[in-house]
């Protein structure tokens, strides 16, 4: 059960969601009656933030273009101590989100994402789903494995999480960063089965599945570069230390047999191929040492947080 003072507060970025938004609040508000609900409009040029206001939400808003912008005044602005994340499309269900803060309450947890489940073909594009796919094998691969559908957009957040997570992306990676911030910390995450409907008529969806999907792959190699550097530098400087002892290897065995070195620019390539090669380890030794301080800062932010109090 959800003890009463519990403070509950609902996140609803929009952008454009005039048709849909005010089921959103109406059933979110019935869903988790002791709840505030929060729609931060993003620039819309239709009704929404009426439409919003009506349905009995708090309406704020965010100017700079991009859930990732939002996101990040959302998590500074509201004081509460479950957070429930939840885009105002009307495609996720809203009541899921009594079991997914009872969750995250019950067994201390500081993220409990809802695993998409569609129920009508149009829900989940093909194209979406196998993006969604591939990025979350590739996430798995590089952090370990943790999720199933990384690009949710439903999730309960502890207050200890909220306020430690430093948001750096801008638009709908931010999904992909809340996952990897959460798998580098080693955080007590879950996944709970809802439901997925089709956006209602009326309702236009802002993503692209190329153009997003390249950003969301571009934002986990640079997590990947600057959480996992020794790795990430690592690769590049065996690679270049390959190619140049490619390159030496003729250089040597001529030099063996006649004791001149007739191809000295090959030789030249080849001594600043592994001097780059060195010096890419070399930072990447650096840069591991200063991850390595980032991460204690950001796991000493996160324990001077308070723990939820189910």
């Amino acid at each position: 059960m959800i003890p009463p003072s519990m403070r509950i507060a609902v996140l609803v970025p929009c952008y454009n969601e005039e048709a849909a938004v005010a089921s959103v609040v109406t059933g979110f508000k019935a869903a988790l009656p002791t709840a505030t609900v929060y729609v931060y409009d993003n620039n819309s040029k239709d009704r929404t933030v009426a439409v919003a206001r009506e349905a009995g939400a708090e309406v704020r808003s965010e100017r700079r273009q991009g859930k990732g912008h939002v996101v990040r005044r959302m998590f500074a602005d509201i004081d509460a101590d479950v957070y429930v994340l939840v885009d105002g499309d009307a495609t996720y269900d809203a009541p899921s989100a009594p079991r997914m803060v009872e969750r995250l309450l019950s067994e201390h947890l500081d993220m409990v994402v809802g695993l998409r489940v569609d129920q009508e073909q149009a829900a989940y594009r093909m194209g979406h789903r196998t993006g969604n796919w591939m990025l979350t094998r590739f996430l798995a691969e590089v952090f370990g494995q943790a999720f199933k559908d990384i690009l949710s957009g439903y999730r309960v957040f502890s207050r200890r999480f909220v306020k430690s997570f430093p948001v750096l992306s801008d638009g709908f990676e931010i999904e992909t960063e809340l996952s990897v911030h959460a798998l580098e910390l080693a955080l007590p995450v879950a996944e709970v089965a809802t439901p997925y409907y089709a956006r209602p008529e009326g309702s236009v969806s802002k993503l692209n599945t190329w153009r997003d999907g390249f950003r969301i792959l571009g934002t986990i190699l640079k997590l990947y570069r600057s959480e996992k550097p020794l790795r990430f530098f690592g690769v590049i400087g065996i690679f270049l230390a390959l190619v140049s002892i490619g390159f030496a290897i003729p250089v040597f065995v001529t030099y063996v047999e006649t004791g001149l070195v007739p191809r000295l620019p090959t030789a030249v390539l080849s001594m600043g191929l592994m001097i780059m090669a060195l010096l890419s380890v070399t930072s990447g030794l650096v840069l591991d040492t200063v991850t390595c301080g980032r991460r204690e800062m950001k796991l000493l932010a996160y324990l001077s947080q308070p723990p939820a109090k189910g």
